[in-house]
């Protein structure tokens, strides 16, 4: 009898053992499935902050421009090529300005024109590019690539995705056979009062909206005037 009880205890016991290390392992189990989930769960995390990171407007702290794709807005076909023919056409105003000086200064400058055509300006000039909506760079750097003979496009804020749109596919257009060739495209900073303005060294073209005609002027703009300046970059 003693050893029926015997070996009935010594049952219960391997039993109890082996349900204690199935319940541990069964907790073990779901411990690691918990700090997995966690694992995954901050890979996620870490994925989508490099994502928005990584495409954040293409705003640098550097203050260049942004890397941002292309649109796909369909600019109407090119039927003016004259730049005057063109300017009468679309309601725009052009206007060539007296040169205000070149010298590199650290300093703020007050420029005469507004947006500015020349004048003093930072040693830094701003890159070409196109800059995204409060992320322009400052007047006195891209009045200095005004001076290397770039072309700036430049809308007031406020402008709607429409026009923001058609200039950058404007700003896209193949010259010389290349996208943004020596071109500049950003929100204007300098309080001027048209809708868009197309500058380079010493001249300005202002133009009240985007129609067929006013595109056609600043095509005819860019035309004359890329590669105009006093110092000629590549």
């Amino acid at each position: 009898m003693s050893s029926r009880q015997e070996e009935k205890a010594q049952r219960k016991a391997e039993r109890e053992a082996i349900e204690q290390k199935a319940a541990a392992s069964a907790s073990r189990t779901k411990r690691l499935q918990i700090v997995g989930g966690v694992v995954v769960g901050l890979v996620v995390v870490a994925v989508a902050v490099v994502l928005v990171v990584g495409s954040g407007g293409g705003s640098s702290d550097s203050g260049g421009p942004s890397t941002s794709a292309s649109t796909s807005v369909a600019l109407p076909t090119r039927k003016i090529e004259n730049l005057d023919e063109a300017v009468k056409a679309g309601g725009c105003t052009y206007k060539a300005y007296p040169i205000e000086g070149s010298t590199h200064v650290t300093t703020k400058v007050k420029y005469k024109t507004n947006p500015p055509t020349s004048g003093n300006h930072n040693p830094v000039p701003a890159e070409d590019g196109i800059y995204d909506a409060g992320n322009a760079p400052e007047k006195e750097h891209f009045v200095h690539s005004l001076e290397h003979g770039r072309i700036e496009f430049q809308y007031k804020p406020g402008a709607s995705q429409k026009t923001i749109d058609t200039l950058n596919a404007l700003y896209n257009e193949p010259v010389n056979g290349t996208p943004g060739y020596h071109a500049l495209l950003f929100e204007n900073n300098t309080g001027m009062t048209a809708p868009v303005a197309a500058t380079a060294w010493g001249q300005m073209l202002t133009c009240d909206n985007l129609s067929s005609a006013s595109i056609d002027a600043l095509r005819a703009f860019r035309d004359k005037y890329t590669d105009k300046g006093p110092e000629f970059i590549p």
